[in-house]
Parts: C-alpha cells; structure tokens; sequence
C-alpha cells in the first residue's frame, strides 16, 4: 500500500474527529492537536513531546487546505533541519 504522504500523517477526517496524532521522520518528532484549528509543534531528538523542547509551531485550518498547508510546513521543517 503507497503512503498517503511522507509522514504517514492520517487524513483530515482524523483531525475532523478531534484525534491528537505524533509521528516522527528520523530524529524530526511532531505533535498535531486539532482543536478549532490544528496546531502542529516539532522538535529533533529522542526525548517525547512533553519533555522535549519546541523548535517551531504553527496553525493550520481543519480543512482540506489547512490539511495540504500543514504536510508542505512539516516538509520544509523537515527539510531545514
């Protein structure tokens, strides 16, 4: 089965539901927690998102858009680490 993008990030109805999901890409971690929008929080390392000290974050709208707009963020975070 292809993957659905390079995190294997769930689709956007994941997030429609209200569902917190963590991944991570080599030693790049994220967090997303949907609420009115879904904020996205990254760090490098091995250490767990609350133990860990945020690199970037940022705000996307639940959306189709929001959701394309988030998996390009994470890329270029990724990217320029």
């Amino acid at each position: 089965m292809a993957k659905p993008n390079a995190f294997d990030i769930p689709g956007l109805y994941y997030f429609q539901s209200r569902n917190v999901f963590t991944g991570s890409r080599q030693d790049f971690n994220f967090r997303i927690e949907p609420g009115d929008v879904m904020k996205v929080t990254v760090w490098h390392g091995f250490l767990c998102s609350e133990l860990a000290e945020a690199e970037h974050t940022a705000e996307f709208p639940i959306s189709a858009e929001g959701h394309a707009e988030m998996l390009a963020w994470l890329e270029e975070r990724f990217q320029n680490k």
